[in-house]
């Protein structure tokens, strides 16, 4: 099953991603100091030739709405600054502040039409340009990137796992739609781990193909913390209510069990400890920075409308597309409903996720996949 149409809620409307992804924005501007940092430490200013040549940035997984906006803003002021900071340098008295060239990449699903009417609205100081296309690929040509970002993006698998809905498979996660939830197979999650790291090996062979030798890659993804079961996660509560009101539509008839049976949502959390150990076993980036990102604040997601909400605008599509659009409405009313009389909002013992961000330096001395 290929997620090639996995997108967030378009547009900028009540149930919409731009209007309900305040914890992802957060996250962006938790970043932004310590990405300064980084880049005014690790930035090799003679990368470009600023007469000919702009800087190159992209956001991979742009979605919609101002937190790509955001999150390029912070990269642009951290390496204008860099350069400005070298502009008296006696030795290299040719360096001035370039220009700026930026790729808004996401599938072709993605609202680009309101992302770039806010984007353009906001008057940027840069050229832009949207890059449709799974980032799981190559995007650009070889060595033509300077700075590359990904924020809460390589949580979404290319695909999912054919074992899991096979019905003659260990793996087959009947009944259930994630390998979190309550009562799932090992060998789920065993089949998501093993597609995690194939698609992690395959986003660092691209960029490392894209990016110019020192070039730099910021992430931020949401992970389980090291030793805690994905089960005992306030994601796999999350998804095990979502699933006992999938199953509840299906026993009153609304959907079909082989219609249930078939559905696996594509998210994976990783957790700190394996997301670094496939980064530096991929050996092609340094690790420069390996860190905790604070936790958004709690009034972000203690509110029960508002954590349906959040939940609703990056899941809504997947559901549409598999069970059609008129199943919604009931599925995300019996959802708030239950998870209004589940304790996961208010109490801090379900608080076992975190939030990572990497900042990665191309190598110089190894050689590109692929090449």
């Amino acid at each position: 099953m290929d997620n090639q149409k996995i997108h967030m809620n378009g547009g900028d409307g009540p149930n919409s991603y731009a209007n309900n992804s305040e914890y992802q924005k957060q996250l962006v501007g938790y970043s932004k100091i310590v990405m300064a940092e980084l880049i005014e430490q690790e930035l090799d200013v003679g990368i470009i030739n600023p007469d000919c040549s702009p800087f190159c940035v992209a956001d991979f997984g742009c979605s919609v709405g101002g937190n790509t906006y955001l999150a390029v803003q912070n990269i642009i002021e951290a390496v204008e600054t860099k350069y400005k900071s070298n502009e008296q340098d006696q030795e290299n008295p040719q360096l001035q502040v370039p220009e700026f060239l930026v790729f808004f990449n996401d599938l072709v699903q993605n609202d680009f039409n309101t992302l770039f009417n806010y984007i353009h609205g906001n008057k940027p100081n840069y050229f832009t340009t949207g890059i449709p296309g799974s980032f799981y690929g190559r995007v650009f040509p070889k060595a033509f990137l300077h700075f590359a970002h990904s924020s809460m993006s390589l949580l979404y698998l290319s695909r999912i796992p054919e074992e899991v809905l096979d019905r003659k498979s260990a793996a087959w996660n009947k009944g259930r739609i994630h390998y979190s939830s309550s009562g799932a197979a090992k060998e789920v999650e065993a089949a998501y781990s093993n597609q995690f790291r194939k698609d992690i090996q395959a986003f660092l062979d691209a960029r490392a193909q894209e990016l110019v030798p020192g070039g730099l890659m910021a992430i931020i993804t949401l992970t389980i913390l090291d030793g805690v079961l994905p089960s005992d996660s306030p994601m796999a509560i999350n998804f095990t209510i979502l699933g006992s009101c999938l199953q509840d539509m299906a026993n009153m008839g609304i959907m079909s069990e082989e219609k249930l049976d078939s559905f696996n949502l594509p998210y994976y959390y990783t957790s700190p400890m394996e997301l670094e150990t496939l980064i530096k076993t991929h050996g092609c980036f340094d690790i420069v920075r390996f860190e905790k990102l604070p936790t958004p604040l709690r009034q972000v997601v203690i509110d029960v409308q508002a954590a349906v909400l959040s939940v609703r605008v990056v899941t809504e599509q997947l559901f549409q597309q598999h069970f059609g659009k008129d199943i919604t409405e009931e599925l995300f009313q019996r959802y708030a409903e239950k998870l209004d009389s589940h304790p996961v909002l208010k109490d801090d013992k379900y608080r076992t996720d975190a939030s990572y961000f990497a900042f990665l330096k191309r190598k110089t001395e190894t050689s590109k996949p692929g090449s």
